[in-house]
C-alpha cells in the first residue's frame, strides 16, 4: 500500500467510524459525499487549466468548502435531524476533496473513481446497518464510537481471514 492510498483511506476512517451509529445517517452522509466529490470534481476539472499552480491548493480548498458548506446546508434543511447526528463528520468532505485532488485521484479513470466511492458507501452503509441491528439486539456498545471500532476490526480480520492465499507446500 502505498503513502497516497493509506492517506487517502485513512481520511475516510473518522467518517466510516463516528457517522455510522444508524444506516439513515450512513446513507444520508454517502450521498452527500458522491455529490459533493463529483460536484468538485466537475468544477475543478474547469478550472485546473486556467490556475497557475501556486494557487491551485487556495482555490481547491475554496472549492471544497464551498461545494460542502452548500450539501451541510441543503442536508440541515431537509433533515435537521439527520443534519445533527452527522455532526463534523459532513464537514470531512472537503478536507477528503482537497486530499483526493493533491493526490491526483482526479486523474484516474472515472471507473477506478466511482468504484472507490461506490466501495466507500457500501461500507458506510453495511456498517451503520449492522451497527443499528447489532445496537438494537441489546449490545448497545456497537452504537457507540468504540464498538464501531471493534466491530470494523472485526469485519477487516473476517475478510482477510476468509481472502487469504492457501498455503503452498
Amino acid at each position: 500500500m502505498n503513502k497516497t492510498s493509506t492517506l487517502r483511506n485513512s481520511l475516510m476512517l473518522a467518517p466510516l467510524i463516528g457517522a455510522t451509529q444508524a444506516w439513515p445517517t450512513a446513507l444520508g452522509l454517502w450521498l452527500m459525499f458522491f455529490v459533493v466529490i463529483n460536484a468538485y470534481e466537475l468544477s475543478m476539472a474547469a478550472l485546473r487549466s486556467r490556475l497557475i499552480p501556486s494557487t491551485r491548493l487556495l482555490a481547491s480548498i475554496l472549492l471544497a468548502a464551498t461545494l460542502t458548506s452548500c450539501a451541510e446546508l441543503a442536508g440541515q434543511v431537509g433533515s435537521l435531524q439527520w443534519h445533527q447526528h452527522a455532526g463534523i463528520y459532513a464537514g470531512l468532505i472537503a478536507l477528503q476533496c482537497v486530499v483526493l485532488e493533491h493526490n491526483g485521484f482526479f486523474q484516474e479513470p472515472r471507473l477506478d473513481r466511482l468504484r472507490l466511492c461506490g466501495l466507500f458507501g457500501a461500507l458506510l452503509v453495511g456498517l451503520g446497518l449492522l451497527r443499528e441491528v447489532i445496537g438494537n439486539g441489546g449490545l448497545h456498545l456497537a452504537t457507540l464510537v468504540p464498538g464501531g471500532f471493534i466491530l470494523l476490526g472485526l469485519l477487516i480480520a473476517a475478510w482477510q481471514a476468509w481472502h487469504r492465499p492457501t498455503p503452498s507446500h
